[in-house]
């Protein structure tokens, strides 16, 4: 995680983020009040704004900053004052503590007792309450919320993966020592009379279950330890990624991950349509696919190995056997980045295609994303998950832009944007940043085919395009607010090209006889991506960072939970 510099701190408007934020150029902040509590109220340290993705950071104004710094110390007094009436809630708190005790002793005698004469009770998932409206049901789940209203009733909202179900406990039912010492996060099975709610009322699912019957089955911890005490959308970003297992039972949290799961399923889906088989490839390995630098290195029985940076060549050898085939597996890259759109393991959708040219390779691309939208957005769950996470989301248009690197590099240069990393303007051969990448995606607001690469700065395996041999039939599928999340090419056919490529890169041809085969024994034109699972969840839901979209996050510095 990279850390603040606390001389300048950086805020975005546009994609910044509070909670993951650090203030930095790269992972800014969204707001100025957040800046303020970082530091920024402070004399001599600088904040740089960022209105829009074009103009880049400038220098607050000092009516600005006087303004910021006002409303930090308004958020500050309310901060003591809440602090004051916690005080005061906790001084009344403890003048109750005698009758707390005494009624809490009275509750142990209370003993409930599943009356049979109610009947049989169904034992369903939350998301099955539809069809058992009516009827007297048994659900397991996680206290989600709580809420006490008088001494006599008692809201429950439990969770089991499938939705919400609000309970409704009253009288003798919630007057039991586990009714009264209940805490979120504990597990309950609970029996009742699940009831559509009347007109005008609101529940999850629109239903809610009147218990008659409950059974504590697991007590989370209440006080210091409690669910509540443990993070909150404030929290450093290091205590949310060390209690990512609680995280992740949050609402937004969950939807994403729900949101990833339907993605993937649709990706399985069009590819079934389409006739392209499954292959689950090896991910150690004894080769290089990406560059060595970038390699994940281990023993292996005494022998150097390497977990995998894609399963692309291993997907090219099963053409013959299979025909066109995909795998969604993981990959990993050992690149000490700290950015947004960086994690070193990631789901890889990678897909290979039999006797095609460059164009049906972009056809299948775009065929492919839209495809997928357009699965997840007709999808009940995706629908609503949709609304909830980014209702502002819009399907791309089709045709995606083609636009060929050179033209790219004329683009920038057009725009004074300069190569970062010489300072000067861009020249034919150098590789595009990711900074100058995404200003000119996000400027252009659709999805862009970057076609056409360099061959110095591609990778061994892709084919020289017939018309320049400078350049490679390759593709990167660039999209508005996260940049690159597909990368693709015709791969080399030729047995003669290829072993030329090994020894122009350096790389020693022996361990790749099984791939060179696929030049002796039956060669043909062929091509294919890599797509990341977890970029395009990103861009789908407009996630701030791509360790947001996968369950547990593998960054440098970062290798648990």
């Amino acid at each position: 995680m990279e850390k603040e510099n606390t001389s300048a701190l950086h805020v975005c408007e546009v994609s910044g983020h509070d909670a993951s934020g650090t203030g930095s150029e790269k992972m800014p902040f969204k707001s100025t009040l957040r800046a303020m509590a970082a530091g920024a109220a402070a004399d001599g340290v600088a904040l740089l704004v960022r209105k829009d993705l074009v103009e880049g950071f400038k220098e607050i104004s000092g009516a600005g900053r006087k303004k910021a710094k006002k409303l930090w110390e308004a958020e500050e007094k309310k901060r003591a004052k809440a602090a004051e009436l916690r005080a005061k809630d906790a001084a009344e708190k403890a003048a109750r503590a005698g009758d707390d005790e005494k009624r809490l002793e009275e509750a142990k005698n209370i003993v409930l007792v599943n009356d049979e004469s109610l009947g049989a009770a169904t034992k369903i998932k939350i998301g099955q309450g539809v069809n058992n409206r009516g009827k007297r049901v048994a659900v397991n789940g996680w206290v989600h919320n709580m809420r006490v209203q008088g001494k006599d009733m008692m809201f429950l909202v439990l969770r089991d993966g499938t939705g919400l179900l609000q309970c409704l406990l009253k009288g003798r039912v919630c007057h039991t020592y586990d009714a009264l010492t209940l805490t979120r996060e504990s597990t309950v099975k609970v029996y009742g009379l699940l009831n559509e709610v009347p007109a005008g009322k609101k529940a999850p699912g629109g239903h809610e279950l009147v218990v008659d019957y409950w059974e504590l089955i697991g007590r989370a911890p209440s006080g210091d330890e409690s669910f509540e005490t443990q993070f909150n959308e404030e929290s450093n970003p290091e205590v949310l990624y060390n209690l990512r297992h609680l995280v992740i039972r949050g609402d937004k949290a969950s939807s994403i991950l729900k949101m990833r799961s339907l993605i993937i399923k649709a990706f399985r889906s069009h590819f079934e349509s389409k006739q392209v088989t499954e292959i689950t490839p090896p991910l150690m390995v004894q080769t290089q696919v990406e560059g060595g630098a970038t390699l994940f290195g281990f023993k292996y029985y005494g022998e150097e190995a390497y977990l995998t940076q894609s399963s692309q060549l291993y997907l090219e050898t099963t053409l013959p056997s299979v025909g066109d085939s995909f795998c969604i597996a993981e990959s990993f890259r050992a690149e000490n980045s700290h950015t947004r759109r960086h994690l070193s393991q990631f789901t890889h959708c990678e897909a290979e295609y039999a006797f095609i040219d460059f164009d049906d390779l972009l056809q299948n691309i775009e065929d492919m994303i839209c495809g997928v939208v357009e699965t997840v957005m007709n999808d009940p769950l995706g629908s609503q998950l949709m609304k909830e996470l980014n209702p502002d989301f819009k399907p791309p248009s089709r045709p995606f832009k083609r636009m060929p690197y050179t033209e790219a590099i004329a683009w920038l240069n057009e725009r004074n944007i300069i190569n970062e990393k010489t300072g000067k303007p861009f020249e034919f051969g150098e590789d595009i940043p990711e900074s100058p990448e995404r200003r000119m995606t996000d400027t252009i607001g659709e999805p862009i085919f970057l076609c056409k690469f360099p061959v110095e700065i591609k990778s061994f395996y892709m084919k020289r395009c017939d018309d320049d041999r400078r350049l490679t039939d390759s593709v990167d599928v660039l999209m508005p607010g996260v940049g690159e999340i597909v990368g693709g090419s015709m791969r080399i056919s030729d047995y003669v090209e290829l072993m030329e490529a090994y020894k122009r890169e350096g790389i020693d041809a022996t361990p790749y006889y099984w791939f060179t085969d696929q030049r002796k024994y039956g060669t043909c034109e062929h091509g294919g991506f890599g797509l990341g699972v977890e970029r395009f969840v990103a861009w789908l839901l407009n996630c701030y960072t791509v360790r947001e979209t996968c369950w547990y996050p593998r960054f440098p510095g970062r290798c648990q939970p």
